[in-house]
């Protein structure tokens, strides 16, 4: 028996705060705030230079974290200013798609960076004007990951009801999750990387098929590694979640991701792209992962190949899970992609765990 062909990726919608802050500015005040408790200010500036971010958006005015001192006065900032980038997401994604909030069936919401019960989703029924029957699927803990694997959920919703309409929303504030007092490595690495933002894609079953071209997804697939626990992640403190984030991270990476890839494009006929470089480009013309470097070097793939993630990262930093919606929706947008492209979103997290969704247009 066959199963019934893959959803189709209508539109993606994202939203920014409004507060910008270039990067130069974040590294003086982190020097500053810093200066009394670090020996090597200099290896601070190193370390957030060295990640290539040009500035980022930031939940709240540069004034107003002074006096977020406990993880509920954090925690209250992210459920106010999560919701209106996320039901703006929302709201651009499925005028994007030509579809009204009313339309919807199956609303997935993935974070990392706060808390809320009820969960956003359900905050959002109302504010949306969403139906009454509307399911709902909110998922937290999944980190960088969650954006692949929340649409690959969708995904498999609508091939189970492929006449049905889904949006897979993504809110990460992770600038509400610093934790100032900790001036170890991962934290200081992971203050010059980390953004804000929310990305919100529509997916429709395939019985449903769109009035513009859009691709695909022909198929999905989740990787564990096990015993990868403490590989990244947070601990949860007094003052909210400390992050873990480990060295080992790009050897993970390059272990793993291109026998993950190949395998994965040998199961659906593309064989011939795990044998020259050329090839592997030649019908595999938009990727868009997470730790750039360790993929182009496990992927033998030269930097244009992955230039929306590059460009991505500069204009906003890490968006953890919202990051690959980010860059699909920038794909969409442009119109390059031609009939018969296909495209890989792949992108890794807490698990450690990888998930890849192959697209074709």
């Amino acid at each position: 028996m066959r199963s019934p062909p893959g959803p189709w990726v209508r539109s993606v919608g994202t939203a920014l705060p409004k507060n910008w802050v270039d990067q130069e500015t974040l590294i003086s005040l982190f020097r500053e705030h810093w200066a009394r408790e670090h020996f090597n200010l200099e290896r601070i500036e190193e370390l957030h230079r060295s990640v290539q971010v040009g500035g980022r958006y930031l939940a709240l005015p540069l004034d107003e974290y002074r006096p977020l001192e406990k993880f509920s006065q954090r925690n209250d900032a992210f459920q106010r200013v999560s919701l209106e980038v996320g039901e703006l997401a929302v709201r651009r994604a499925l005028d994007g798609a030509g579809l009204l909030p009313r339309d919807v069936d199956h609303l997935f919401f993935v974070t990392v960076t706060g808390i809320a019960t009820p969960s956003l989703d359900a905050r959002l029924v109302n504010r949306l004007g969403l139906r009454p029957d509307v399911k709902r699927t909110p998922i937290f803990g999944l980190g960088c990951v969650a954006g692949a694997a929340g649409t690959a959920r969708a995904t498999d919703s609508l091939r189970a009801y492929p006449d049905q309409v889904a949006v897979m929303l993504s809110v990460e504030l992770c600038s509400l999750t610093l934790q100032r007092e900790d001036v170890s490595i991962p934290n200081i690495i992971a203050s010059g990387l980390f953004g804000d933002g929310a990305a919100a894609v529509v997916l429709t079953g395939g019985e449903r098929v769109p009035p513009h071209r859009a691709p695909r997804i022909i198929a999905t697939r989740s990787v564990f590694y096990p015993d990868t626990e403490r590989i990244m992640g947070w601990d949860v403190v007094e003052g909210g979640f400390k992050v873990v984030l480990s060295a080992k991270v790009p050897t993970l990476v390059s272990e793993h991701v291109r026998g993950d890839v190949d395998g994965f494009l040998a199961a659906h006929g593309l064989q011939r792209l795990r044998r020259k470089l050329q090839r592997r480009l030649e019908r595999l013309q938009h990727l868009g992962p997470t730790g750039l470097q360790a993929f182009e070097s496990a992927l033998e793939l030269p930097p244009e190949a992955l230039q929306r993630s590059w460009d991505s990262l500069r204009k906003t930093g890490n968006l953890s899970s919202a990051s690959v919606l980010f860059v699909l929706g920038d794909l969409l947008g442009s119109g390059e992609a031609r009939p018969g492209d296909r495209g890989l979103l792949m992108a890794m997290g807490p698990g450690f765990c990888a998930e890849l969704v192959l697209l074709q247009w």
